[in-house]
């Protein structure tokens, strides 16, 4: 017991350090976004554009802005902490599918041309990866942690359906099914089940 408990303790600090470098990161490249009037904005996904490509891996970084980074901080925080505790390597693995999924999504589907940028895909990619964690590893503590954040976070899920002019549903909708995707993809596998 001692030894479990020595175990979430590492991993709820690791996990708050991982999330306040990835939150530090964002807002470095949001101030110097800001220092040379949104530049880098450009290097978000570029729907239907092979330029825009690229996009999918930088689009989580860049945001319209403080107020809509500041959107994204607080449940980024607490979701992408929640995300990880099971473990660091198992957590930038989800966090790689959720952005590919989402990233990709979003080209796909967004009217052509559009740009898109922002970490609510990842927001919502983590929530459904919590989410989805809890049902496919039957761990108490991950289903105790979906049913909460289920509860508590259910309403997010209206932003993955068309509503909002300007505000990109598909990233919403793709970075859920990323979330989910990578749930299943590093479930717990069980003995002697294929």
């Amino acid at each position: 017991m001692k030894d479990r408990t020595a175990r979430l303790l590492t991993g709820a600090l690791g996990s708050a350090i991982v999330m306040i470098v990835l939150l530090s990161v964002m807002w470095a490249v949001e101030i110097v976004d800001y220092v040379q009037n949104g530049s880098l904005d450009r290097y978000g996904i570029i729907a239907h554009e092979p330029d825009g490509l690229p996009g999918i891996l930088f689009a989580p970084f860049l945001h319209a802005g403080f107020a809509h980074l500041m959107a994204n901080s607080v449940p980024l925080l607490i979701l992408g902490f929640l995300a990880a505790i099971r473990g660091i390597s198992r957590f930038l693995t989800a966090s790689l599918v959720i952005i590919l999924v989402s990233g990709s999504g979003v080209w796909l589907t967004s009217p052509p041309n559009t740009l898109t940028l922002g970490a609510s895909g990842l927001v919502f990619g983590y929530f459904g990866y919590v989410v989805a964690r809890g049902l496919f590893d039957r761990r108490a503590l991950d289903i105790v942690l979906g049913v909460i954040v289920a509860v508590l976070y259910y309403s997010i899920l209206w932003g993955a359906l068309p509503s909002q002019p300007g505000i990109s549903w598909q990233g919403h909708l793709f970075g859920l099914i990323g979330g989910i995707v990578a749930a299943w993809f590093l479930r717990r596998r069980r003995r002697g089940v294929v």
